[in-house]
């Protein structure tokens, strides 16, 4: 009160009128934004750092500070990693990053790009991602949300605890899987899937719940995979999988945004984002393997005709996958030739 009396005697009940008025007026022109982005890898992982930070910081920047994005991760707004889409969806995050196999089958359309040994290029196939998903999911599986990028990892392999070199090499070993179709995948290959989200690896590993898991290289680093097990299997060709990511952001509050800021949103989000964020993660792997190097572990590097043998394997998943399609009214066969077409397209 004080302050007030005074600059009431300074400059007149008038002129603080006025003043009040265009403060108002620039709040209300400013409308800041707090957006909360909740993932479940610790801050410090590569995704956060090198793919979400980059996006959080590109739109504070590009709003002129009038979005605010504050990051959460590892977790910390509550649940699990399974519960992230729903958050999304029910607005406990405004954004969320996620696996969308941690959600078996609720997605299904996007599984195609998770077929075993679809695996090429994680920019061409987080190109062909993105235009499938404005084609065929945006309006259907993904309706109760706003995307703002779809990608891909670099090439999937095991990391075990013994040494493999062929499927038999897995009979009776328990492999965590990141998705339906990857647990599909080592339940063919004689292996026991064991699901579990990424951030449960290393626990699983140290004792003895799984005897190795399937994770790109990018991510071993993050979770001291090299140091828990001694033993990588890599393959020659396509990579023997990929998951599935998306940055998703809860409708409502997208809508709710002004029309220049809605701008920002989506000038930093769609098909270059994607492009760039599965690039990323791709470049990742390499620092990451070196480590594994570093410690003298054991990088087994199928040939081709090595290879071969773990596809043969592999393929009926591609009938069964195309079946179960056609159980919920959707052409697998198409979907998984589109798919093959695109990431041939942009692989060149």
């Amino acid at each position: 009160m004080t302050y007030r009396r005074t600059l009431m005697g300074l400059i007149g009940g008038a002129a603080v009128a006025a003043m009040a008025t265009g403060f108002g007026a620039t709040s209300a022109l400013a409308q800041e934004v707090t957006l909360k982005l909740h993932q479940f890898l610790p801050a410090q992982a590569n995704v956060p750092k090198l793919v979400l930070d980059v996006w959080a910081d590109n739109v504070e920047k590009d709003s002129g500070g009038r979005i605010k994005v504050e990051r959460y991760p590892s977790m910390q707004l509550g649940g699990k990693p399974p519960e992230l889409m729903d958050q999304a969806i029910d607005g406990v995050a405004d954004i969320i990053w996620t696996v969308v196999g941690y959600t078996p089958g609720r997605f299904p359309s996007t599984e195609v790009f998770e077929l075993p040994f679809m695996m090429t290029d994680a920019r061409a196939m987080s190109r062909a991602y993105w235009e499938m998903f404005e084609k065929h999911m945006k309006d259907t599986e993904f309706k109760d949300v706003h995307i703002l990028g779809t990608w891909v990892h670099g090439p999937g392999l095991i990391h075990t605890a013994d040494p493999v070199e062929s499927p038999a090499d897995l009979q009776g070993m328990k492999i965590r899987g990141g998705s339906r179709s990857v647990n599909s995948l080592l339940t063919k290959l004689g292996a026991t899937p064991v699901g579990m989200p990424v951030p449960a690896v290393p626990e699983g590993l140290s004792k003895g719940v799984i005897d190795g898991t399937t994770i790109p290289w990018e991510v071993t680093a993050a979770l001291k995979v090299p140091e828990l097990v001694e033993n990588h299997t890599e393959f020659t060709g396509k990579a023997l999988y990929t998951l599935t990511f998306v940055l998703a952001m809860n409708k409502p509050k997208y809508e709710s945004l002004p029309d220049d800021l809605k701008k920002v949103i989506d000038d930093n989000s769609g098909l270059e984002f994607s492009v760039f964020a599965g690039g990323t993660m791709a470049d990742a792997d390499g620092p990451s393997r070196v480590i594994a190097e570093d410690l003298g572990n054991n990088i087994i590097t199928l040939d081709a005709d090595q290879t071969a043998e773990w596809q043969a394997l592999a393929m009926p998943i591609y009938d069964e996958w195309i079946a179960d399609m056609e159980s919920k009214g959707k052409d697998g066969k198409a979907l998984i030739e589109e798919a093959q077409m695109l990431i041939e397209k942009y692989s060149q």
